[in-house]
């Protein structure tokens, strides 16, 4: 027998089975060759499973829907940020802790640029995927939501405050990461999360200390005197300069 025709010995595998993908990358893959090649709604499960060659209990195993092979990705996902924010204490500032949050779910489309481009072209095409991606976008915000409002409950209107800034992480993310969609995956969507994200720290993140680069210029503040009727204006002129610190120095 030659060596090419000898069973692989334990603990090898053939080069066929070691490039056979896992069950559920190989159901995903035919769900999409079959949408592009047929449309998401002329697909039905048997179609999948026929292409991947595995029977409907497989399918149903990873997949509780159609519509979820269509994001199979996300509970994974959503999974990771939940336990990212979990991970995190008193001194994170909370509005910077989930900004980092939903750079994660950012990751996953860019992991696999080509795949997710294929998915916004479907799901534009498809009323139904489209409210379920925005379950799915709810579903984050709503993680959002939960962990600000613990980090946030001391304070007044927490609660409102945390459902606007979840809200608010949500859009500048959907924002930036359409904008790369629409692109086919070209561009660097870092900086343009970056960009969106930096709305949201600007509005709803803590007040520069003094001494800060985003503090306002000491020019720009507003000093307000008050002065006996009558007095002489050179009086008056000597108060606002000794005030500001541009009088004249005393020996």
């Amino acid at each position: 027998m030659s060596s090419s025709s000898a069973a692989p010995r334990r603990g090898e595998k053939t080069e066929t089975a070691a490039a056979k993908p896992p069950m559920r990358d190989a159901l995903v893959a035919a769900a999409f060759q079959l949408f592009l090649e047929r449309g998401y709604e002329q697909t039905t499960v048997d179609d999948i499973v026929a292409l991947a060659g595995v029977g409907r209990r497989s399918f149903f195993r990873y997949f509780p829907s159609k519509e979820d092979v269509v994001f199979p990705d996300h509970e994974r996902c959503l999974a990771d940020v939940t336990e990212f924010l979990a991970a995190g204490d008193d001194a994170d500032d909370p509005v910077l802790r989930v900004c980092e949050a939903v750079r994660l779910v950012l990751r996953m489309y860019t992991e696999n640029p080509t795949f997710s481009v294929q998915r916004y072209r479907l799901t534009k095409k498809v009323p139904g995927l489209r409210a379920y991606e925005l379950s799915v976008v709810w579903r984050y915000e709503r993680a959002f939501a939960e962990y600000l409002r613990r980090r946030l409950a001391g304070r007044r209107d927490g609660s409102l405050q945390a459902d606007v800034i979840a809200a608010a992480v949500a859009a500048a993310h959907n924002n930036a990461l359409r904008s790369w969609l629409r692109s086919d995956g070209k561009g660097d969507v870092g900086t343009e999360m970056d960009h969106a994200l930096g709305y949201v720290q600007s509005a709803f993140g803590p007040s520069p200390a003094p001494g800060d680069p985003g503090r306002p210029d000491d020019s720009e503040d507003v000093v307000v005197l008050v002065s006996r009727r009558g007095a002489p204006l050179w009086r008056v002129v000597q108060e606002i300069e000794a005030t500001l610190g541009h009088g004249p120095e005393q020996g």
